[in-house]
């Protein structure tokens, strides 16, 4: 019996067969996108011939051209080229640029060369795992090494942590960079023997080694860093209480804490700034003069942080929202959810006086938001235009916390104000009002969401209006004392009392 190519052309043959050996294909080519790690389709120019009659899904005819599935890495970018060729590039995102990574971006050449024969290889490969590191260390990421750390050591104590829930449910995102970079340089440091701290067993820090640590947390190539070790110690010492209640068979009996007690150096604390109300309206009336939509965002998040106290990170990401802004058929308020706590704040705008008048009492703060352009449901968002021509749309993009603050700086110049002035120093400055009206604690922890006093007392400043106040009252106290003490009537000396002792003895005489 004949084969049932028999008779059929070699060539034709061969090709069929080189077809059956490619991947799926699809009808687009290699993807642009540089992040995705999804397989793109690369294509390739090739005449059409009369034997390339593919039949399965190895091959989709199209008249002209075979379209082959290529896997594309990470950071890798297509271009096209004259004549129809594509060229590869490594191109690190401006997010991790701006985030101070280091690795170049360069060109790749073709595929092979780019991504290796099953996009899994070549050049991208390499400079893929060098992005890894970078990334890891700028979070604080444990090493391979630490993944796999042995039970029972300072390695495992701190991964164990950051399973637990008290370190997922209670650690923001925001702050966790910093926590894990805390982690990873005490675990780096090394002990007289040069040991490494996160290689050794938890019950071999001892209060006394936790005394030593603390003294080598501070000492930097830079000076003494006193906040550096508080950080640490305190850390320290939540990481041992928190595993501890988890595993207690891994801690020593005796101290399983031994972080309790370690006696710290006395610093100054710095004290935050905080901006007064004429420099807050100073700054937003120069950001509306200015005209730009970027500056007027800067001006409403500027009296938002003052007037409302919410903290910049969630007025930049836009947790301000005009749903929840001078609702219909409810009183007239503006509703601040502070996700730090969980707090949710109803500030009214209006207050109806007992002869029937309105007063408005942030009419300064709503002629800043009047200005406001809304392009979604959050106040803050810039301004973004895609398509052309007739097919232009404007949306809205919440800004970046960084890219805010470089336009308040700007305005901030501008305006020839104090280089102190910031988004959190306008938050500072409304604190301290607060204490300034001299409203109770009760009243002021009404309108700041904040759960204990001694939270609410950090953030009043004792400024001279607040001092002068108090010197005041002082001063009228001493003034009405000796007014009470002026306006008695003199009172006679009281009689002498008898001599104590023996009383004289009366002799009588006839």
């Amino acid at each position: 019996m004949a084969a049932p190519y028999a008779g059929r052309p070699v060539g034709r043959l061969c090709r069929r067969n080189d077809c059956r050996g490619l991947p799926q294909s699809r009808r687009f080519g290699v993807s642009l996108a540089t992040c995705k790690t999804r397989p793109a389709a690369a294509m390739a120019n090739r005449r059409s011939r009369q034997g390339n009659r593919g039949t399965g899904a190895g091959i989709r005819r199209r008249r002209g051209f075979v379209t082959v599935e290529l896997n594309l890495p990470r950071h890798v970018r297509v271009k096209p080229l004259a004549g129809g060729r594509q060229a590869f590039y490594y191109e690190v995102p401006t997010h991790f640029r701006k985030l101070g990574c280091s690795i170049p971006n360069e060109p790749l050449g073709d595929y092979i060369t780019a991504c290796g024969a099953d996009g899994a290889g070549g050049r991208a490969a390499i400079l893929n795992s060098l992005f890894d590191e970078w990334n890891d260390a700028r979070k604080g990421n444990v090493k391979d090494e630490v993944a796999g750390a042995a039970i029972g050591t300072v390695d495992w104590l701190f991964r164990e942590y950051k399973q637990s829930k008290a370190y997922l449910e209670k650690v923001g995102a925001r702050s966790r960079g910093g926590y894990e970079w805390s982690m990873q340089a005490i675990c780096d440091t090394l002990n007289k023997k040069s040991d490494r701290i996160g290689s050794l067993p938890i019950k071999s820090i001892s209060p006394r080694a936790a005394d030593l640590l603390y003294d080598k947390f501070i000492t930097t190539d830079d000076g003494i860093r006193m906040r550096r070790g508080e950080k640490f110690v305190g850390l320290c010492r939540k990481a041992w209480r928190v595993v501890h209640r988890l595993y207690p068979a891994e801690f020593a009996k005796d101290i399983p804490n031994p972080w309790q007690g370690v006696t710290m150096k006395t610093r100054i604390k710095a004290i935050k700034s905080a901006v007064t109300r004429d420099e807050v309206y100073r700054f937003a009336k120069g950001c509306i003069a200015e005209g730009s939509e970027s500056a007027i965002a800067a001006a409403a998040a500027a009296v938002i942080c003052f007037e409302w106290l919410q903290r910049p990170e969630n007025v930049i990401a836009g947790h301000i929202k005009w749903s929840s802004y001078r609702v219909a058929g409810k009183p007239p308020t503006i509703q601040i959810e502070h996700h730090k706590t969980g707090a949710i704040i109803d500030h009214p705008l209006e207050a109806i006086l007992d002869d029937g008048s309105i007063v408005h009492l942030y009419s300064e703060a709503e002629a800043v938001l009047s200005h406001l352009k809304r392009l979604g449901t959050p106040m803050i968002l810039r301004e973004i235009k895609t398509g052309k021509g007739e097919a232009e749309k404007t949306t809205g993009k919440t800004f970046a916390f960084s890219g805010m603050q470089k336009i308040v700086q700007r305005m901030r110049f501008a305006c020839e104000l104090s280089d102190d002035f910031t988004l959190d120093a306008c938050r500072h400055g409304g604190m301290t009002e607060l204490e300034e009206a001299e409203l109770t604690d009760g009243q002021g922890r009404a309108l700041s969401a904040h759960r204990t006093r001694e939270s609410y007392a950090g953030y009043a400043k004792r400024t001279a209006p607040r001092v002068l106040a108090a010197t005041m009252k002082r001063h009228a106290h001493v003034m009405a004392t000796k007014a009470a003490q002026e306006a008695q009537p003199e009172q006679p000396p009281p009689a002498a009392a008898p001599p104590t002792g023996d009383r004289p003895r009366i002799v009588s005489s006839k």
